[in-house]
């Protein structure tokens, strides 16, 4: 009976596009700030104001908004507007539903007038005649209802001013403490796993079928000594050393690749320099040493093509321990705080209480997509095991 195509290939497929072309569809890019800390998903985020953005222009010089929900925790304008008429007398004017009117701010001159406005600002606060240690926002939004903000008087001639309200609720899975989009912090995460996991195993299983190839094929002297290398390094506890060695050389992506890289050649070279003491005693390798080939060519052209199966097996299977390693580093803080990643994740939403607070939608997405992504190069690399010794299908059976 045909086989079945492994599900694993087809999941590799869909997380490596998304990987390389989910972030395109997003319109704000992982760092930058969409709602307030800690929002909830907005299919959960109960009676939580969604999050508003509009702008002031000379083409839409007010705004009007039917306001159905508790005061925000903040508001922001920001923007730089200009003015041909001089000289030129303009006002931002904020008008509440029952009937109140702020003046925001205000301008008297030539030339532009640029606005940065943060809600939670003590001289915003003083302006308005709030306390320091008090909201503002009370104020702006007593209660449900049309609320009006405009610019009064000289109209601007061009520019605009942005008018942001971060909601309560957010997306599919919610912000994070920096009120970053969780889910377009997870696609990214895809990136850094798999370059990573398919870098340090790639740099790993290079160095171990070279030294593999060369301790099998050689014998004697050296293979004992490279051995016998290959037996203290695996005995060293690897997580204190890849740690010793972060501090020493930095958190950032490139080393960490190079250190797991380094650190986890000795399996793959174990497993190639099995396969090359078997084929050093074969017919058609003591054919070829009788007529004068060189080792090398004998290593390049006859060993490492039957070797390369195997190899290929033994990378499905490293990739997933590389995921692991880098994960655990970033959890630690050991890893580049500008590069996100999903262990990365899992350290600030650690560090910034999201455990505590019951924000799970900053524990349980990086932590399946770690899941998910090693148990998909687990299977990869068994399939990969089967097709190059068939007799594994049928459980190791003749």
């Amino acid at each position: 009976m045909k086989s079945m195509p492994r599900w694993s290939f087809a999941a590799f497929l869909f997380i490596l596009a998304a990987g390389l072309f989910g972030p395109l569809l997003f319109a704000n890019g992982p760092q930058s700030t969409v709602a307030k800390p800690f929002a909830p998903p907005a299919w959960m985020g109960g009676e939580a104001p969604p999050p508003l953005s509009a702008s002031l222009s000379p083409e839409q010089p007010s705004l009007s908004i039917d306001w159905k929900w508790t005061a925000p925790e903040n508001i922001s304008i920001r923007g730089t507007v200009l003015f041909d008429d001089s000289p030129a007398n303009a006002s931002l004017v904020w008008k509440t539903p029952d009937g109140k009117t702020f003046i925001l701010g205000s301008f008297s001159g030539s030339g532009e007038w640029s606005v940065d406005i943060d809600a939670r600002d003590v001289a915003f606060k003083t302006d308005l005649g709030v306390a320091p240690f008090q909201s503002a926002l009370g104020l702006l939004f007593p209660s449900q209802g049309n609320i009006r903000i405009s610019i009064e008087g000289t109209s601007p001639s061009s520019g605009s001013l942005d008018v942001t309200v971060p909601g309560g609720k957010w997306g599919l899975l919610g912000t994070d403490q920096r009120g970053r989009d969780v889910l377009s912090l997870f696609i990214a995460g895809i990136r850094v796993s798999l370059l990573v996991g398919i870098a340090a195993t790639l740099l790993a299983s290079l160095l171990g079928l070279s030294i593999g190839l060369a301790s099998g094929y050689l014998g004697g002297v050296i293979d004992s000594l490279i051995m016998r290398a290959v037996d203290v390094l695996l005995s060293i506890p690897v997580l204190p050393i890849l740690m010793v060695i972060v501090g020493i050389w930095g958190k950032g992506l490139w080393q960490l690749i190079l250190i797991l890289g380094l650190f986890s050649w000795m399996g793959t070279a174990r497993t190639v320099r099995s396969l090359a003491l078997t084929l050093r005693e074969t017919g058609y390798v003591e054919n070829l040493r009788s007529i004068g080939a060189s080792p090398f060519y004998i290593l390049y052209r006859h060993l490492l093509p039957e070797v390369l199966p195997v190899l290929l097996a033994t990378i499905s299977l490293g990739v997933p321990g590389a995921i692991l390693a880098e994960a655990g580093l970033s959890f630690l803080g050991l890893s580049d705080p500008r590069v996100i990643s999903w262990g990365r994740m899992l350290h600030e939403a650690h560090g910034f209480g999201a455990f505590t607070a019951g924000a799970w939608w900053l524990i349980l997405p990086p932590g399946l997509g770690i899941s998910i992504i090693c148990l998909v190069f687990l299977d990869m690399g068994r399939a990969i095991e089967e097709m190059a010794d068939p007799r594994l299908l049928k459980g190791g059976r003749r």
